[in-house]
């Protein structure tokens, strides 16, 4: 008996280069992914949203008017089960830390190869989060450093130091409920106050809903 069919995940491509979205989408339906539209600002990438509906959005930092991060928000006020993918020439920290929070899915340097990053696509159509380990590494360190503070670190609780140290394992919400013996739902409130004590960024208010960051590296299989 032959296994279902699975469908290409539907891609809105969202970058304000137009060569870029043209070889992005070329080598995207090469691979197998259906580019359902494109989009050089946010106002475009919303009203595109609406109209298609995307599974996944690949998302610029930096657009002309405004950033991504702003713009997650409006794209999923308008299509809410599409997962948002950040893919960035730049590691702007804004961005890392809304992925961590889980203000989108994922975040991707734009020198990642056409297999991992379809691959990566994949997997946050899956529920993932996902960030490459290049642009994870200065996100993991600006927490920690972040969380040792003598500025922030009476104002953690141990209970949420413990939360932030095994976020910057990569762990995911179920996981790190499983260590500290804890429900996913007392977990999102912890980094939702971790968040709102630290104030890594202003522009990130929405809290880790999936989870909150995690990479799994070609041919490995993501855990349920």
């Amino acid at each position: 008996m032959s296994s279902p069919e699975v469908s290409a995940p539907r891609a809105l491509l969202v970058d304000d280069h137009e060569l870029v979205r043209l070889s992005t989408r070329v080598a995207l339906e090469h691979a197998g992914v259906d580019v359902v539209g494109e989009a050089g600002t946010i106002a475009e990438a919303v009203d595109a949203a609406a109209l298609t509906r995307p599974d996944i959005v690949l998302l610029d930092v930096r657009l002309p008017d405004g950033s991504g991060v702003d713009a997650c928000p409006r794209i999923r006020a308008v299509s809410p089960k599409s997962r948002i993918l950040f893919l960035s020439a730049y590691q702007d920290e804004a961005a890392m830390f809304a992925t961590a929070f889980a203000v989108a899915d994922g975040y991707i340097l734009k020198d990642i190869g056409i297999q991992d990053l379809v691959q990566a696509i994949g997997l946050t159509v899956r529920g993932l989060s996902v960030v490459t380990p290049k642009a994870r590494r200065p996100m993991v360190a600006r927490l920690l450093s972040a969380a040792e503070s003598d500025h922030a670190a009476h104002k953690l609780s141990q209970q949420e130091r413990r939360t932030l140290a095994f976020v910057a394992q990569g762990k995911t919400n179920k996981e790190i409920a499983a260590a500290m013996g804890l429900s996913p739902t007392t977990v999102k409130n912890y980094l939702s106050r971790i968040f709102q004590k630290m104030g890594v960024t202003r522009r990130a208010e929405a809290v880790a809903s999936r989870s909150p960051l995690r990479y799994q590296p070609p041919g490995s299989e993501p855990k349920e």
